[in-house]
Formats: structure tokens, sequence, C-alpha cells
């Protein structure tokens, strides 16, 4: 049996580089899951002002130009809240399916949120083969945050490192 590592099981993508959320509308990068099975997407960010809340928002394209953008529905999210050193498990939420996900206390603790897609949760009847991260404006305090793209799966032997997920 041919042992993989990591990065020929993942390839990581940065979808928002790492940023004051309050300075802007944050939007990442289109990634095309043409040749990968899922993305996990990860907003990690750092202690904010409260009820400055980052808004979760995903969407999906036919192409990495946002052709067609719609949102896309999910219902799993997962997120450590709080001090990190302090927080050993994943919080899972179910919501009912929704386009966002917003944690009510996350503005003013260190954070990780995570959402997993797969292929199938795009609309692939209507060619819909790209996602996009969004965190909205979080407010007037500065709160740095960033974000990534994991790309898992790859349907390919190649190695996943040397595909581009963007272009």
């Amino acid at each position: 049996m041919r042992q993989r590592s990591f990065f020929t099981e993942c390839n990581p993508v940065m979808a928002i580089v790492p940023v004051d959320l309050a300075a802007a509308a944050n939007n990442g990068d289109w990634v095309s899951l043409k040749n990968y099975e899922r993305v996990v997407i990860l907003l990690i960010k750092g202690i904010g002002t409260a009820g400055q809340d980052p808004i979760f928002k995903l969407q999906q394209a036919t192409d990495n130009a946002g052709t067609g953008v719609k949102d896309l529905l999910f219902t799993k999210v997962y997120s450590k809240v709080g001090t990190q050193t302090g927080i050993t498990a994943m919080t899972k939420t179910t919501q009912a399916a929704a386009t966002s996900y917003t944690d009510a206390v996350s503005a003013e603790a260190q954070a990780i949120i995570g959402v997993e897609i797969t292929s199938e949760d795009l609309d692939s009847d209507g060619g819909f083969t790209h996602v996009r991260l969004d965190i909205a404006d979080v407010g007037a305090a500065a709160q740095i945050g960033g974000a990534l793209y994991l790309m898992l799966n790859p349907r390919h032997e190649a190695d996943p490192v040397a595909e581009s997920a963007i272009a």
C-alpha cells in the first residue's frame, strides 16, 4: 500500500489572507471542486469587540469569475470559541439549511469556525463547481482574521499540490 502524506491528500489554499475583518467586506477567492471531492473551509480569528460577530457565508458559482453566483446552503458548523489552549474539542452545531452562520459570542474571543462542503452539495445540474467564503465587515472595532480552504480527496492520482484549485 502506497503511503500518502497530508500534502498529497490535502491542498491548502488561502481563502482570505489575515486582515482586519472590520476594514471592509472580506470575500475569499473562488475554489474549484472539479478535481476534489470536498473542501473544509476554516475561519481563524482573534479577539474583537462584543456584538461584532463574523458572519460566515458561502456561495457557489460555475467558474472562478463568479459566473451565476448563488448562495450555498449548509447545515453543519464546527467551532472552537474561546481561549484556544483551554478548548480541547470542536463543537458541532446543526442548523436548518442556511447560507450563513453567526456564532453570537465569537466576536469577543479567539475562534476557529469551519464548514465541510462536498462536491455533491453544489448545484451540479446547474453547472456549479466553485465555492467561495465571504465574511462581511464585522463593524467598527479591529478584529484580525483569515481563512483557509483545505481541498481534500483529489479525484486524480496527480499530486494535488501541483493542481491549482483557484484556476
